[in-house]
């Protein structure tokens, strides 16, 4: 049964920093790309980040690049986004979600806010 369970989310001040991952089992995390997606309150759905399944080719949505960071550790079975210089409007709820077009499976994410 593939499983993605995402963690590392809370309350964190305008300029912190947080690290997400995304725990997967069922699969075979080195076969797959990853991709991470956010839903802001009362917003659709954001994509966020995209891991080939390499782990080498990475993209960001503009919003976020330069600030986040993605990464993926298959002996861990495990996929990161490391989010630094963190904004109010990085508020969200965070999903990680197996492949890109079509993304089969979904965690059922992590809430991330930033406040002061």
């Amino acid at each position: 049964e593939v499983q993605l369970v995402e963690s590392g989310g809370g309350l964190v001040q305008p300029g912190g920093s947080l690290r997400l991952s995304c725990a997967t089992s069922g699969f075979t995390l080195s076969r797959y790309a990853m991709t991470w997606v956010r839903q802001a309150p009362g917003m659709g759905l954001e994509w966020v980040s995209y891991i080939h399944s390499g782990g080498k080719d990475i993209y960001y949505a503009d919003s976020v690049k330069g600030r986040f960071t993605a990464s993926k550790d298959d002996a861990k079975n495990t996929v990161y986004l490391e989010m630094n210089s963190l904004k109010s409007e990085d508020t969200a709820v965070y999903y990680c979600a197996r492949g890109s077009d079509p993304m089969d499976y979904w965690g059922k994410g992590t809430r991330v806010t930033v406040s002061s």
